[in-house]
């Protein structure tokens, strides 16, 4: 429950990049009236994505014992958080939206391998170490 979780609110995190592009490109005078048009909504998700993530992902190594799946996960958050705080300033807006796309496409690849390996119930370290 908390790997689908983790990977639905890393999607919204996408979704609202990309919808908020879409809607202050096609409809610059509603810019205005869209509520979590600024850093206040990402850094929200960012406190819900954070500790539901790493609950998962160490729930999912404890079971599984994959260094890998671990990695993973924690490779994309790291890459969702510097991009929250560097914000469009430094990033630009482009930069942001790219770099939150592909630290949430990341976080739930990471999110998938465990869910799937929690399922399966297979110790994967023998499996890695091919």
């Amino acid at each position: 429950m908390s790997d689908k979780a983790a990977v639905g609110l890393s999607l919204l995190c996408v979704v609202h990049c990309l919808f908020l592009s879409i809607v202050l490109i096609l409809l610059p005078p509603f810019a205005g009236l869209l509520v979590f048009n600024d850093e206040l909504f990402h850094r929200m998700l960012l406190v819900a994505v954070v500790p539901i993530s790493i609950i998962a992902l160490v729930i999912g190594y404890l079971h599984h014992r994959s260094y890998r799946v671990l990695f993973i996960g924690l490779v994309g958050l790291s890459i969702l958080i510097v991009t929250t705080f560097l914000g469009h300033v430094i990033l630009g807006k482009y930069g942001e939206v790219a770099l939150t796309v592909l630290g949430t496409s990341i976080i739930a690849y990471g999110h998938f391998l465990n869910y799937r390996l929690r399922r399966q119930g297979v110790n994967i370290e023998i499996h890695e170490q091919d």
